[in-house]
Parts: structure tokens; sequence; C-alpha cells
């Protein structure tokens, strides 16, 4: 088997939309970081009550980038998962990328499943790039937000957690995050579980993370970094739906553009644009997104 940049596999995490010419732009990158027009590319669509509609145009954009191999899986429910062919495509692909729609229904229908390994064993064994946007992009973390909106403070109880794909582990993504205005959310779940950290992500906009390397901000936004390991709350002494007093909450802004590696991180590397150290302030945040976890 192909073991292209073992060392560095690469997710493309995008905060949804990508409208217009936006999307070009944005998988211009994903294949890129995949390795070329020349690469294989799959679409999982099963997070969609509407398939075909949902991946059309991204087919679409990836057509007139030059990609020639891309199609979509045909997941619709677990058995289609557990396909040993379906799981094949997969393992061997270059570039995977999740769409958007429900990401309760993509766990559903893939979490656990053959596909589920094989998504895992192309980005750690063979350096694919895994990408997803809006609930492809939420479905990537260990601790994946489920449901729940909050207005005008965070609140206890009101959002809830499920078991994500595990891509990343002890960070909760979010989507659509500013234009959603999601910050109140990503603090409701930091302040019931302080162990976990958020990231929130603005539409148009991907967050690029190399395995063991570092991360790159592209696109058109920023993405939000909410730190609670040092949070002080009164989270369990407070009804449901109140607000929770919290100190020490962490906030990290990175705006398109910023690119931060590890202190030892190796080379060669994927990620571009004008790299430096992490700061020690992110460090921790940033190894939790970059380390290389075993394949579950």
């Amino acid at each position: 088997m192909e073991t292209r940049h073992a060392e560095h596999g690469c997710l493309f995490i995008i905060g949804g939309d990508e409208g217009g010419k936006a999307r070009k732009r944005l998988l211009s990158r994903f294949v890129d970081l995949a390795g070329g027009s020349d690469k294989r590319f799959l679409l999982i669509d099963a997070a969609s009550e509407n398939p075909q509609k949902m991946a059309r145009p991204y087919h679409e954009a990836l057509d007139e980038l030059g990609v020639r191999e891309h199609r979509s899986l045909a997941v619709c429910c677990r058995a289609d998962a557990n396909d040993p062919d379906i799981a094949a495509q997969a393992a061997e692909a270059d570039g995977i990328l999740m769409t958007g729609g429900d990401q309760k229904r993509l766990l559903a229908a893939i979490g656990g499943t053959a596909l589920d390994r094989a998504i895992h064993a192309a980005l750690k064994e063979r350096g694919a790039c895994v990408a997803g946007t809006s609930a492809g992009a939420s479905a990537m973390s260990g601790h994946m937000l489920a449901g729940g909106h909050v207005d005008l403070s965070p609140e206890r109880g009101a959002v809830t957690l499920a078991a994500g794909l595990g891509l990343v582990q002890q960070v909760v993504i979010d989507q659509h995050f500013a234009q959603r205005q999601r910050l109140n959310r990503l603090l409701s779940v930091i302040a019931q579980n302080p162990w976990l950290q958020g990231a929130g992500i603005d539409e148009n906009t991907a967050l690029v993370v190399e395995r063991g390397v570092g991360i790159e901000v592209v696109g058109e936004g920023s993405v939000t970094l909410v730190d609670g390991k040092d949070v002080i709350s009164d989270i369990a002494d407070i009804r449901e739906g109140c607000t929770p007093q919290m100190l020490g909450v962490r906030l990290h802004l990175l705006p398109a553009g910023s690119c931060f590696m590890l202190p030892d991180a190796p080379a060669p590397r994927r990620i571009s644009g004008d790299a430096r150290q992490a700061p020690e302030v992110l460090s921790e945040f940033i190894h939790h997104l970059v380390k290389r976890n075993p394949i579950s």
C-alpha cells in the first residue's frame, strides 16, 4: 500500500457555506493538500437528506479544478458503510470530503463501521487529506456537538454532545461560527466539560491541521479557539437554563493567514504561509489538534 506522507496526514476543517467562488478557492487548497488533481478523491454525503443535490456543486468545482477521479460513496445505511468494497475505496483515497447536513445522521450511518476505520487508515497510514464542511466538520471531533442553541449567554444544559469520528481528540468543533453567533454555544460546552477545548470556524474558512506539524487558517474569516482548562465555574451548582459564572477562560482569535508550527515539527510539510513557532499560550491547544492518535 502506498505510504506517501504517512507521517503528515492532514485535516481540512471547513466552517460551511462556501458560496460562489469561495468553494472553488477552498477546494483548490484541499486538492493541493491531497497531492494534486491527479489523485483520488471521494465525497461522503451521508449527512444529507438529499445527498446527490448536496454533492453536485462539489463535483462541479472539482471538475473545474481539473480533478480527474472523484466520486461519491453510496452510503445510505450502516450496511453500506460496512461493505468491504466501499471501505477499500476510502482506504485508498488521497482526498476525502464529508459534506454538510446533520452530523447525527452521518454518525448514525458510518460511526464505528468499516468505512470509519478506513477513513482513519487513509489519514494515519497513507497521509491522506480528510476534509469536512459544516456537519462534516463537527463530526471530526471525538466529542461532537449534537445539538443545542444558545442566544444571549452560556447556559447549563443548553448543548448536547455525542460521540464523533475522533479524528481530533479533546477539541469540540463548531461551524458557521461568527455568522450564527455561536460563541455562547461553545462556552456552554466548555463550562460543562472544561477538559475539552473548542474550535469555532467561520463560514468560507478552513482550519488546516497537519498531524505532528501545526495548523493554518485559510479562507475569508477566522477560527476562534476557546481554552477552558483553567476555568473556575459554578456550573454544577446552578439550575438548568441558568448562566454559569466562568473565570479564567482563554480565547484566541486566528484570522486567515495564521500559521503555527510545533517546536519539533518535522519536514517536509504541507501547510504553508508565514509559519512561526506556536507561542506557549497556544502550544497545548495545537498539540491536541495535531497529535498522532492511534487508529480507532
